[in-house]
C-alpha cells in the first residue's frame, strides 16, 4: 500500500495569470515554478511545453482562472503536457476558480459552466485540485477526483484582529454571503448583521435594508470576491447611512473589473482587503486597497499533499483560526 502512495519529487509548474504568487509559493518550498515554456502564436493561439523532466514526479501547476479564457486554456495545456510527459500525479492549484458563479440553472436555457470547467480540468488529466474560497461550496462535488478546498478566512481575520476594530460588526452584503459574514464575526467575536438587497424593476437601482444594529459600530464587509464594485459600494453608503462610524471591507478574489477601482475609491470605505488569488495590476491599485498574501496557505498544502499529510486538519476552519 506504502507504494501506491509513493512518487518521485515534487515539481513546481506555473501558467501566466499570477506568476508572482507562484514565485512566492516557491520560495516557500525551495522549488521554483520556472520550468514551463508558454507563448502564443501569431494568432493567439497558446503554446506549452514543460522543461523539466516530469517522469514520475508529483507535479502541482499554480494556475489561477480568471478572465480571459486564455488562462483556463493554458492551466488545461500544462495539466496535458505533465500527463503527457508521464508524470506520476498531477494536482491543478487554482486559487481562483473561474466560472465558479455559473454553478446552476437559475433561468431556462443556460449553461452550468462551474461544472463544464470541472469536467476540462478531468479530462486534460488532472488527478487533484486545490483552491480557495469556491463561489459555492458544492462546486467540490462537480470533480469526480479530490479536491482540497481552502478557505481564506484565517488569513483575513488574522489581519482585522490585530487591528482591534472597536465595536466590531461583520456585514453580509447580501443574502448569499451571510454563511461566509457569520464565520468572519465568530472569529472576530463581532456582532453579524445582513444587507437585503432587492432590485424591484429590472435596471432600477437597488433597494437596501440593513438586518441588524450597526448605528456607531466599525463595520467589516465580507465577501467571496469583489468584481465590478456596485454592490460592494452600495452597501459602504447604506451602512454610512445607517449611522456605521467605520467601514471597511474585505474579499478573497479582487476581479475589480471595470471602473470597481475608482468606485472603491470615491466610497467612504476605510479599507478594501483582498487577498492575491488574483493578481491586481497597478492600474487598478487604488489608495485604501491592502492586498494580503496566501502564498503561505498554498505552501502548506502543496507540502502536505505531496507527503500525504492530512490537508483539511491544517485549513478547517476552527473558532480558534
Amino acid at each position: 500500500m506504502d507504494d501506491t502512495f509513493r512518487r518521485g519529487p515534487l515539481l513546481l509548474l506555473a501558467g501566466r495569470a499570477n506568476h508572482p504568487l507562484a514565485q512566492e509559493v516557491g520560495e516557500l518550498i525551495g522549488k521554483s515554478p520556472d520550468g514551463a515554456t508558454i507563448r502564443n502564436f501569431a494568432d493567439g493561439e497558446i503554446f506549452v511545453r514543460i522543461d523539466r523532466n516530469a517522469r514520475g514526479r508529483d507535479v502541482f501547476i499554480v494556475q489561477s482562472t480568471p478572465a480571459p479564457a486564455g488562462n483556463m486554456m493554458e492551466l488545461l495545456l500544462l495539466i496535458d503536457a505533465a500527463k503527457r510527459a508521464s508524470a506520476a500525479r498531477v494536482t491543478a492549484v487554482v486559487p481562483y476558480f473561474g466560472y465558479g458563479r455559473q454553478d446552476r440553472k437559475d433561468q431556462p436555457r443556460v449553461a452550468i459552466g462551474a461544472k463544464l470547467v470541472a469536467n476540462l480540468m478531468v479530462a486534460a488529466g488532472a488527478d487533484r485540485v486545490v483552491s480557495i474560497d469556491f463561489h459555492q461550496h458544492q462546486i467540490q462535488g462537480f470533480f469526480d477526483i479530490p479536491v482540497d478546498h481552502l478557505y481564506a478566512a484565517p488569513v483575513l481575520t488574522k489581519y482585522f484582529r490585530d487591528m482591534n476594530l472597536p465595536d466590531p460588526v461583520v456585514v453580509a452584503p447580501d443574502v448569499g454571503s451571510a454563511k461566509m459574514a457569520r464565520g468572519f464575526a465568530k472569529r472576530l467575536g463581532a456582532s453579524l448583521a445582513i444587507i437585503d438587497k432587492r432590485r424591484p424593476v429590472a435596471n432600477v437601482a437597488e433597494v437596501l435594508n440593513v438586518v441588524g444594529d450597526v448605528d456607531g459600530k466599525t463595520c467589516l464587509l465580507a465577501d467571496d470576491m469583489v468584481d465590478t464594485g456596485g454592490t460592494l459600494a452600495n452597501a459602504v453608503f447604506a451602512l454610512r447611512d445607517r449611522g456605521a462610524k467605520a467601514v471597511y471591507a474585505c474579499a478573497t478574489h479582487a476581479l475589480l473589473s471595470g471602473q470597481a477601482a475608482e468606485r472603491l475609491a470615491e466610497a467612504p470605505l476605510e479599507e478594501m482587503v483582498v487577498t492575491n488569488t488574483i493578481h491586481v495590476p497597478e492600474a487598478r491599485h487604488f489608495p485604501n486597497l491592502r492586498i494580503l498574501s496566501v502564498a503561505d496557505l498554498l505552501a502548506k498544502a502543496i507540502e502536505h499533499i505531496h507527503s500525504n499529510e492530512s490537508v483539511s486538519q491544517l485549513f478547517e476552519i476552527t473558532p480558534d483560526s
